[in-house]
């Protein structure tokens, strides 16, 4: 099914744009006094190359019959897809700072209810691949499984995909040929109640996946040329679903959150440590 190509954005300029949405994620965490900063930072390099040149959208047309889907099970990590979706149109950047307002459509965690272009509300954990397969047989019915109308993306937390309804997609997304589902697991390592060895070891993450009959592709999630090369691994298999494991840090970007594995999951900081987070993202810049 023919589709405009999306924008497709240098690497070095996504990088650049990565770095400012950090700023913004902090900023709207700061604002609000609660939310989830460690995974929102591990996640916003791989939701945000997406956004520059992966997935077909219109921000103009959230509802675009054809558009490519994008399910963020983590759902804690909203602000991260909240800070992308500004940047790329979908609403005003200075609505960034009603994050978990009354009455504000970016909520703690993603509402499709609330705010045009969220696909699946989530934040009930293990839940998001399992809706992200539906949509994805949903593009294999509009159009073929040789050509969907869609493709189907989601990003998964490692300490959620600790959660049985995951292996239910598992088994049957291979089973039931979902050629055009992709998920990405955000592997950054720690979870809300520990490290996530520690709580329900995962690995070995590549084996347990090829083992239900998955293409495993990993990438350096910090790394858009690298994230971009497991991208294209998972377009060029048209036999089976692809699982990214995308190798990340909580808290990627400011020094006392990479530190500190478990403190910065749900803890926001004060107006010192943004300032400081600031100084330390603006500093980075080349």
């Amino acid at each position: 099914m023919s589709r405009p190509t999306p924008e497709k954005l240098a690497d070095d300029v996504v990088a650049d744009i990565a770095r400012n949405l950090r700023v913004d994620i902090l900023t709207m965490l700061e604002k609000a006094g609660s939310g989830h900063p460690g995974g929102s930072l591990s996640a916003i390099d791989i939701i945000l190359t997406l956004y520059s040149g992966e997935l077909h959208y219109d921000a103009n047309n959230p509802k675009w019959d054809v558009r490519d889907r994008f399910v963020l099970s983590k759902g804690h990590g909203v602000p991260a897809l909240y800070a992308v979706m500004a940047e790329k149109g979908f609403f005003a950047k200075e609505d960034l700072m009603t994050l978990r307002e009354i009455g504000s459509p970016l909520q703690g965690h993603p509402a499709n209810a609330l705010l045009p272009g969220i696909e699946a509300s989530t934040g009930s954990l293990g839940q998001g691949l399992s809706v992200a397969q539906g949509i994805a047989m949903a593009g294999q019915m509009a159009g073929s499984k040789e050509d969907p109308a869609w493709r189907t993306y989601c990003v998964l937390g490692d300490g959620e995909i600790q959660e049985g309804q995951v292996w239910e997609v598992a088994m049957s997304a291979p089973h039931l040929g979902v050629t055009n589902l992709v998920a990405i697991l955000d592997w950054n390592k720690g979870q809300i109640d520990g490290a996530v060895e520690d709580v329900m070891p995962i690995g070995p993450i590549r084996t347990r996946w090829e083992a239900f009959g998955w293409n495993v592709v990993e990438v350096n999630g910090h790394d858009i040329a690298d994230i971009r090369k497991g991208l294209d691994a998972a377009r060029a298999c048209t036999d089976k679903p692809t699982f990214i494991i995308a190798d990340t840090v909580k808290g990627k970007g400011v020094s006392y959150m990479e530190e500190n594995l478990l403190g910065w999951h749900g803890a926001t900081p004060n107006k010192e440590q943004l300032e400081q987070a600031v100084a330390e993202l603006k500093g980075g810049a080349q």
